[in-house]
């Protein structure tokens, strides 16, 4: 499968895509930037600046959104004011990167220092009360977070480790039991994940130039080539949530360098994805 480039290259550090489940068009985020981008059902792109980092947006059960930004999360109204939450660390060093919500509501995001030191990063879940816990610590770049189709488990990757680990979960005990799922090689660098609907994990290699799926048993049944090749998330979404959106990064290039990096790409995947998780709170 080879994905076709839907924009020009609108991000710096395109990550996050998410279908908005009010049929409203694709979300996803300029990251170092802190906008949110949209692009809606007439091809226009919007771009909404919410901080200094816009790592993770989701949707409200409620209406509006939640954001993960630098150092934390904010909330947002259905009539667009927004309300940022208490820092979550002071260390400016530190900045969340990238999550999801779980079965239950809660928003689970990790974190990564700017110079990737090892074992500086944690992650923490937001609950729909506002308050937030560290989960775990020990992460380097956390990044790729996904349940299953039946809420049962959770796929993860912190890049660093070169594979996707895979949780059990429930409400009661969160995330635990973690194991490796699928082993990557050491020049191969998993970035964001999503299931679909069958169970199978799309999973963006950074600096691969490709998506792959791997079925619910860890085996590699599909492999999208990307133009571009700091690939960075994929979401499924459109109406039949059988489109694969795909964001890449212009991070470190230089201007002129590839111009296709940064652009939004799209593929059918001859698969449905699953709505979105909502955050209950």
């Amino acid at each position: 499968m080879r994905a076709e480039q839907l924009t020009g290259a609108v991000a710096h550090h395109g990550e996050g895509p998410v279908w908005w489940p009010d049929g409203s068009g694709l979300r996803w985020v300029d990251m170092i930037a802190g906008d949110v981008l949209t692009l809606g059902p007439d091809g226009v792109i919007g771009r909404d600046h919410v901080g200094d980092v816009a790592a993770v947006v989701r949707p409200r059960r409620g209406g509006g959104a939640v954001v993960a930004v630098e150092r934390g999360f904010a909330l947002e109204e259905p009539d667009g004011t927004r309300t940022v939450l208490e820092p979550v660390w002071t260390d400016p060093a530190v900045r969340m990167n990238e999550g999801g919500c779980d079965p239950d509501g809660r928003l689970w995001c990790g974190s990564m220092a700017y110079d990737q030191a090892p074992g500086a990063a944690s992650m923490y879940r937001l609950d729909p009360d506002g308050s937030v816990r560290e989960v775990f610590g020990g992460v380097t770049v956390s990044n790729g977070l996904e349940w299953s189709p039946d809420g049962s488990l959770a796929y993860y990757d912190d890049t660093a480790t070169h594979r996707i680990d895979v949780f059990d979960y429930d409400r009661a005990s969160g995330l635990t039991g973690r194991r490796p799922f699928v082993e990557l090689t050491d020049s191969e660098n998993p970035d964001g994940l999503t299931v679909d609907g069958e169970g199978g994990i799309w999973v963006a290699l950074f600096g691969g130039g490709q998506v792959r799926r791997y079925d619910a048993d860890g085996r590699l049944d599909e492999v999208v080539e990307v133009p571009t090749a700091q690939v960075t998330a994929c979401t499924l979404g459109g109406p039949e949530l059988d489109q694969l959106f795909i964001t890449t990064s212009r991070q470190d290039m230089q201007p002129g360098d590839d111009p296709l990096a940064g652009a939004l790409f799209r593929v059918d995947a001859g698969v449905r994805g699953l709505p979105v998780r909502e955050f209950a709170g």
